[in-house]
């Protein structure tokens, strides 16, 4: 059976138990969960005082607000994780996006010197022509 006693605030407490002995808790229907492995040690719920029903009921509450907030946690962890997995996706698709526009710059200068290329081919060849005729007017008139 857990006490308790008012203590003055100034003073400090140390509160010490044993469930090995409890004869307390093997009643299925006060069963409550002794423990939160992913919460700190001062955020455990301490067992209540069974002869208090406000002592139960505020376990109850703590067990309760301990288990939302160790579910937090967890969604916390996983929302940071599911962060971490767009962050990169954004990289990839920034870094798609860079090698399209680097794609897209590097088509448009090819096309250019392209038409370029065509237009002194054009330019050439009707030069040819105007050569290759001069030069059977030549051979004509010889």
């Amino acid at each position: 059976m857990i006490t308790t006693a008012r203590v003055p605030a100034d003073k400090s407490v140390q509160i010490a138990f044993s469930l090995n002995d409890s004869t307390e808790l093997s009643d299925p229907d006060n069963s409550f969960p002794l423990a939160f492995p992913d919460l700190d040690q001062q955020l455990q719920p301490l067992p209540p005082c069974h002869a208090s029903m406000e002592s139960v009921q505020v376990f109850k509450d703590h067990c309760k607000m301990a288990k939302e907030f160790c579910d937090v946690k967890k969604e916390m962890a996983l929302l940071e994780e599911r962060k971490k997995k767009l962050m990169a996706e954004l990289d990839d698709d920034e870094k798609e996006n860079l090698d399209a526009a680097r794609l897209e710059r590097e088509f448009r200068e090819l096309a250019e010197e392209n038409q370029t290329l065509i237009s002194c081919h054009n330019h050439y060849s009707e030069q040819l022509e105007i050569l290759r005729v001069q030069n059977q007017k030549r051979q004509g008139s010889s």
